[in-house]
């Protein structure tokens, strides 16, 4: 069976569930674990797991190990564990990743033979749920994306007059949501026993942490029954479901109406959008209902913004009002100054004086990716005053390691020009990726 055909069977499975879900708002599926053992489901998810590349987990088998003996073995013998009902997930590995507020951030890394099967479960069962996610919830589905969510934010202001804001942050999402509720969730629309079964399992399974004195492993979710490992590929899907019962609250018990407020959701980040005077009081029902859910709202982070005086930050962009020019004011986003320290932070931990043994190709080579994946993000806006500061600071420390490369000391103006930087060596211009965009676009 050709690769086509394969995928395109996936999509036929995935639209059938997805419209029987729409057009059956109460309907239980009973008969999915068998899905989920579809040869081209394996498939699908192997590719997509593939693609996503990520670190081994804790058994250290890398994709390359499994194409290297026979990538088709290893799913044959996949598929045979779970129609046998054998298969059993692995301890995941824990690391610690920076925070974007400092400190940082526990994830858990599944095997990739657990990523492959927690992929062909979220292929079964996302398209069942995602009929049921509220429009205004952005993190982690197809079709939406973050800086659709800066625009909707942007037409509650503009549009509905929203001049309170709630600035919303919760302590530690991912690791709190109570397994009990969370579970019930998911069997509101899911009924196939082994598909629930094996989420279960995903939720309670233990930690393996390795230290200079050795492996270190914990059950804490277990003990605390609460927490879907950010790492899991079936997470940020089981991170939507229980946000969804924030907002079935919220619009269904009428706080939407009574504050005249709207949420707008992205992963474990939210606002509330609300009309002038509204905001106190949508706050305080917020941390109600989030106390209700078992959840923790992180006081120091969380605000009540009053527009037009005040701005807020949201995925990364600053929001509120602008001056333009001529002092003419406007309602607009731009990258925050949080967002422009972390880009200059990389690009100066990537001209340091440790990398002076690389070659020159070497370091363009990784800068080059840095500066277009951020700009592809930071693109809304008026954002070109920011490109060329950002350019300024990218060719001076490049020319200051091509410097400190050769053991001379100075700013490196004279010896390397732009046309060097540019056009010999191939750095990116985030001006002139910003001057395509506006061309493409015309």
């Amino acid at each position: 069976m050709s690769l086509l055909t394969l995928l395109d069977s996936v999509r036929t499975l995935q639209t059938t569930l997805q419209t029987k879900a729409k057009n059956e708002p109460a309907t239980r599926f009973y008969s999915l674990w068998d899905k989920v053992c579809r040869e081209d489901v394996l498939f699908d998810a192997y590719r997509r797991c593939r693609a996503n590349r990520g670190a081994p987990g804790v058994d250290r088998e890398r994709f390359e190990d499994i194409e290297e003996h026979g990538r088709n073995d290893w799913l044959e013998r996949l598929q045979q564990e779970l129609k046998a009902k054998t298969y059993r997930p692995q301890p995941l590995l824990r690391v610690w990743i920076p925070k974007a507020s400092g400190g940082e951030r526990p994830l858990g890394i599944p095997t990739v033979r657990d990523r492959v099967v927690q992929m062909a479960v979220l292929l079964v069962t996302g398209p069942i749920f995602e009929v049921d996610l509220f429009r205004w919830q952005y993190g982690f589905r197809t079709g939406v994306d973050a800086k659709m969510a800066l625009r909707r934010i942007h037409f509650g202001i503009v549009d509905r007059g929203a001049r309170d804001v709630v600035d919303a942050d919760l302590s530690d999402y991912f690791n709190t949501i109570p397994h009990g509720d969370l579970m019930r969730c998911v069997a509101r629309r899911i009924a196939d026993g082994s598909v629930l079964s094996v989420i279960r399992d995903w939720l309670n399974a233990p930690v393996i942490e390795r230290t200079s004195n050795g492996e270190r492993q914990s059950t804490e979710a277990k003990d605390s029954h609460r927490g879907t490992p950010q790492g899991g590929v079936i997470s940020p899907l089981l991170a939507n479901l229980y946000f969804r019962r924030f907002m079935l609250a919220w619009y269904g018990h009428g706080y939407a109406d009574k504050y005249q407020a709207e949420i707008v959701n992205y992963a474990d980040d939210f606002v509330i959008l609300c009309r002038e005077g509204r905001g106190e009081g949508a706050m305080e029902a917020m941390r109600h209902l989030m106390g209700k859910l078992g959840l923790t709202v992180n006081e120091k982070k969380t605000r009540l913004v009053k527009l037009p005086d005040e701005r807020f930050d949201f995925l990364g962009y600053t929001v509120g009002r602008f001056y333009g020019l001529g002092g003419r004011p406007y309602w607009g986003t731009r990258p925050s100054k949080k967002s422009i320290k972390r880009l200059k932070d990389a690009v100066h931990d990537a001209t340091t004086a440790r990398w002076n043994a690389l070659d020159v190709e070497s370091r363009v080579t990784e800068l080059n990716p840095l500066l277009r994946g951020w700009a592809g993000y930071f693109s809304q806006g008026p954002v070109t005053r920011i490109y060329e500061d950002l350019d300024r600071y990218v060719a001076r420390r490049l020319r200051v390691w091509l410097m400190r490369k050769r053991g001379k000391t100075g700013t490196g103006y004279r010896q390397y020009s732009d046309q060097f930087l540019y056009e010999s060596l191939g750095l990116i211009r985030l001006r002139t990726l910003a001057a395509n965009r506006s061309n493409a676009k015309v």
